[in-house]
Parts: structure tokens; sequence; C-alpha cells
């Protein structure tokens, strides 16, 4: 049996974050844990391009462009929908998931979901660096990781 340990040095790498805007304060945490996260495991700031867009709708499309640049290892992608008393959390939850899906199929390109699906708010910020830790942080590692495995793997992204 051959078994390939997990690699979660970023020392070298590129990396392209993607943040909803919508549910600002989330994203914002989210990414101070995912940049502290890839920065602890060596990766150099400079190597690291935060892209804005309007909400996690719109996610996919901007790690689309990312990814299909060909510039980074992994793309991740950052946010908050929050459900309400409407179906759109459900309309918006499964264009995001279908879009980033789609855009690792299509790339190569890893794509770390780190996008919170909560009931509210405070569930959103207590894993936004509350007491459930932060998602950011998780969702970099998992972006390091993919990474590093298809590299080993000789996966052309």
């Amino acid at each position: 049996m051959k078994l390939r340990p997990s690699e979660l040095e970023a020392g070298g790498l590129r990396f392209a974050v993607v943040v909803g805007r919508f549910n600002h304060l989330v994203g914002v945490r989210l990414l101070e844990g995912c940049v502290r996260e890839l920065v602890r495991r060596g990766a150099d700031e400079g190597d690291i391009e935060v892209v804005w867009v309007p909400g996690a709708f719109e996610i996919p499309q901007a790690a689309r462009w990312l990814a299909a640049t060909g510039a980074y290892a992994a793309v991740v992608t950052l946010g908050a929908v929050v459900r309400g008393g409407t179906p759109h959390f459900d309309y918006v939850c499964d264009g995001l998931t279908d879009g980033v899906r789609e855009v690792m199929r299509d790339t190569g390109v890893p794509v770390a979901f780190g996008v919170l699906t909560t009931d509210d708010v405070e569930q959103a910020l207590e894993r936004a660096g509350g007491t459930e830790g932060n998602k950011g942080a998780d969702v970099a590692a998992a972006a390091i990781e993919m990474a590093r495995l298809g590299a080993a793997l000789g996966a052309a992204g």
C-alpha cells in the first residue's frame, strides 16, 4: 500500500481568496483566519491575492476567473449565507456550491469551500473566530493540502 502523507507547508505557493462582502463582518473574520493560517504555514503575504465580490452568489465567477489564470496553487472561497424567511437561502446556496464544484471540475485548480451556511448571524460569528473556531483557517489548511496533493500526483491545474 502506498500512502501519501498530508503536506501542509505553504511556502512557495500562491493563493487567491474570494470573499463575499454581504455579511461583511463574518467575511472579514474568516479572511483574517485564512490569511493568518496561510502565513503561519509558510506562505508569503505577497503571494496571497484577495478579491472581494458583492455576495456569495458571485463567488464562483470570481473563483473561475482567478483559477483560469493558472497563477494560483489554490483558490479559497469565504463568506456567509444566513437563512432567512424565504427560499432565497436555498437558491443562493445551490448556485454557490454548484458553481464552486464546476470551477474545480473545469479548471483542475483546488477550490477550498469556506462559505458558511447558517441559520442565523450568531452561528456564523461563532464559526468565524468564536467558540467554534475559525473556518477561514480550516479551509486555508485544506487549500494547502490539496495544492500539494495535486502537485505530488502531477495534476495539471
